[in-house]
């Protein structure tokens, strides 16, 4: 019997610096730098992580099944055979999904507030 599917909402609301991991991955297998240098642009340098605040995130978020180490790498003329390759999983992505849609609830009752003023 296969266990019963879980519910994204049930991990939310997630951190900041944990749904910028998440988004960071949503494009597609990355190492540690690469993620910190995805956030730092999707966030205009206003969020940059420490090497140790991001593998905190990844060590959690591997243990909860969101994310899984990549077997894919570039070649090895592009690669440094130290790093280890992070890719979401299904779940990971519907957990990201379900938080995106929580702010943008946030964000039109914050403009529909806006716009009774």
């Amino acid at each position: 019997m296969s266990p019963l599917p879980r519910d994204p909402a049930a991990h939310l609301p997630l951190t900041p610096a944990v749904f910028h991991v998440l988004v960071a991955l949503a494009d597609g297998d990355q190492h540690g730098y690469a993620i910190i240098k995805a956030i730092a642009a999707q966030t205009d340098d206003r969020m940059n992580l420490s090497t140790g605040t991001l593998y905190g995130i990844i060590k959690r978020l591997l243990g909860d099944g969101w994310i899984v180490e990549s077997g894919r790498r570039p070649a090895a003329a592009l690669d440094d055979e130290r790093r280890r390759y992070y890719r979401l999983t299904p779940f990971g992505r519907r957990v990201a999904l379900a938080e995106a849609e929580r702010l943008e609830g946030m964000v039109a009752a914050a403009r529909a507030l806006r716009a009774r003023s």
